[in-house]
């Protein structure tokens, strides 16, 4: 048996974080270790969400860990960017579960809410007494849903009290059926600019249908929502997103998380791969030890070191302020074709073992479709990216 490399960080990046920071992603790792890892691979096989592993997350304060405010320091975003990975790193859909949260409902509140909902909200957010999900793709838009968002929103005032009736069909979207509120974008029928509404999950004229049969994410609960007249208060409505501009900004930081997802999952893909390769032997010798696995080991590790090295320069920047949308999509879609690459060859490196769940590697091979697909797909991203390069839209 070989003995595998202590850590998959080669570079180093973890030392970027304080002690702090590090001690509270230790502890997270051990959570997942103790509460996710020995029943994650049964529940993906039944297409199920594990509901016992949500209270030991929530206990874990992981947006405002204790080792960092008992240290007098604020969470940085590099931290919030690892807390992605480690989640990643065991399981796409636990990572997808808690950043609908952590990421993309607490973005949309954090950068479209007013002051006043802000205060009110992230602590709410941050402690899930108030829990949401991000509800922007529709049965018939995902990329194009700029231009071809379809639920609408119009005023209409009931007893006395102004407000929004909203209709229309909202599509994958993540975790709805655990949520309290759902994050709904709508195109205002007055000016048919888009609006976002926190709309309880229990408001008259909201359906929400689990979607049966995917062969990717299936431990994520995905939704088909229907909103048939849905009324909610003018306070509901988000105060600062008045245009798809506004939306664009949520995605701009949101396609950064999914970013580090992807690369946690690429390392989990490696680790798992690297893992089995020590122990397995064939003619007579460990499978680690022959040159082929070898070199495919290095080139899962390369692409996984280059993912981590795009997204901790890409947090850094966005901490400094300098958020692009070039940038954030260019990760997003780098980071999930090195997943995608990687999970294949972790896969192949277990030769027919690769496609058991008891060896780690299945479900992450399976889940990189969904994470190259999903917050943009690499099309999108790449025409992004193309129109930073040369000043022409190709989406037009």
């Amino acid at each position: 048996m070989i003995q595998p490399a202590a850590t998959s960080d080669f570079y180093g990046f973890k030392d970027l974080l304080t002690d702090a920071e590090r001690a509270a992603l230790d502890r997270l790792r051990s959570l997942l270790a103790e509460h996710v890892g020995p029943i994650v691979d049964d529940y993906w096989e039944r297409g199920e969400f594990p509901e016992q592993i949500v209270a030991p997350l929530i206990d874990a304060d992981l947006m405002n860990p204790a080792e960092v405010l008992a240290a007098g320091q604020k969470p940085s975003a590099l931290y919030s960017g690892f807390r992605n990975f480690e989640l990643g790193r065991m399981d796409a859909s636990v990572a997808t579960y808690y950043n609908a949260q952590s990421g993309l409902f607490r973005t949309t509140v954090n950068l479209g809410g007013s002051a006043e909902q802000v205060a009110v909200l992230e602590p709410r957010i941050t402690s899930f007494a108030c829990k949401g999900v991000f509800a922007l793709t529709e049965p018939e838009h995902g990329s194009d849903i700029a231009g071809g968002l379809a639920t609408s929103a119009k005023q209409e005032q009931r007893d006395g009290v102004a407000g929004w009736v909203i209709n229309g069909q909202k599509r994958w979207i993540g975790g709805a059926g655990q949520a309290d509120v759902l994050a709904v974008f709508a195109r205002d029928a007055a000016d048919s600019q888009i609006k976002c509404f926190l709309v309880p999950t229990d408001a008259p004229g909201m359906e929400i249908r689990k979607i049966p049969g995917k062969t990717s994410l299936r431990i994520m609960q995905n939704a088909d929502i229907e909103l048939g007249n849905v009324w909610v208060p003018a306070s509901a409505r988000l105060a600062k997103i008045n245009s798809f501009a506004d939306v664009a900004a949520c995605l701009r930081n949101m396609r950064s998380d999914v970013a580090w997802i992807a690369t946690g999952v690429c390392f989990g893909a490696y680790e798992s791969a690297r893992d089995y390769v020590a122990s397995r032997s064939q003619f007579g010798k460990p499978l680690g030890s022959f040159q082929l696995i070898q070199e495919k080991l290095a080139h899962m590790l390369s692409n996984a070191t280059a993912s981590l090295a795009l997204v901790v320069r890409l947090t850094q920047q966005q901490e400094a302020g300098i958020y692009r949308d070039e940038n954030s999509a260019m990760a997003k879609m780098f980071t999930a074709r090195m997943l995608r690459e990687t999970a294949a060859l972790a896969r192949e490196v277990c030769g027919g073992n690769g496609i058991l769940l008891e060896n780690n590697v299945a479900r992450h091979h399976a889940d990189a479709e969904a994470i190259y697909s999903y917050e943009g797909t690499h099309e999108i991203n790449s025409l992004i990216i193309g129109r930073a390069i040369t000043g022409v839209s190709a989406f037009r």
